[in-house]
């Protein structure tokens, strides 16, 4: 297993935390695409099958801001969205404790955020999306939340 050292500014792992906490999904657009989600409005976010990404989706709390990212293919950040219902049990799973979480976009980002440009900044050096880059459902700090809005050219 791998021991991964957290900032003081980490989202804290629960969802009964007081303030704010930021996170980044994983999707790969051939699946579920960034454009689809705004046409669906809301969606809930399942096949998760990994307990540290479970594990995230539990942390999430209602009013959570989410980083939604292109997987595989475009590998970039292309959106936000945000948490619209906390952790429940997954109705996609035949088997196991899984859980979802109810998310709705917010914003798109003018300009994606390419996982090249992510790690040619110095300022998201730690991001897990570098560090654990097979986790589908990760948190980020608030700076690194607010760094790639700004790399995308996007405010909320």
């Amino acid at each position: 297993m791998l021991a991964v050292a957290f900032p003081r500014d980490f989202p804290a792992a629960t969802k009964h935390a007081a303030r704010m906490n930021y996170w980044l999904v994983k999707q790969e657009p051939e699946k579920y695409a960034w454009a689809q989600f705004v046409k669906d409005r809301e969606t809930y976010w399942d096949g998760v099958r990994n307990y540290q990404a479970r594990n995230n989706l539990r942390a999430m709390a209602k009013g959570d801001l989410v980083l939604y990212y292109h997987s595989v293919s475009e590998k970039a950040v292309v959106g936000v969205a945000q948490v619209t219902q906390e952790a429940y049990a997954d109705p996609t799973a035949k088997e196991g404790d899984w859980s979802v979480v109810d998310l709705k976009p917010v914003k798109a980002l003018k300009t994606p955020v390419t996982l090249e440009v992510i790690k040619g900044d110095s300022a998201l050096g730690e991001i897990l999306l570098v560090r654990q880059s097979r986790l589908s459902v990760m948190p980020v700090t608030a700076r690194e939340f607010k760094r790639v809005l700004k790399l995308g050219g996007t405010s909320l």
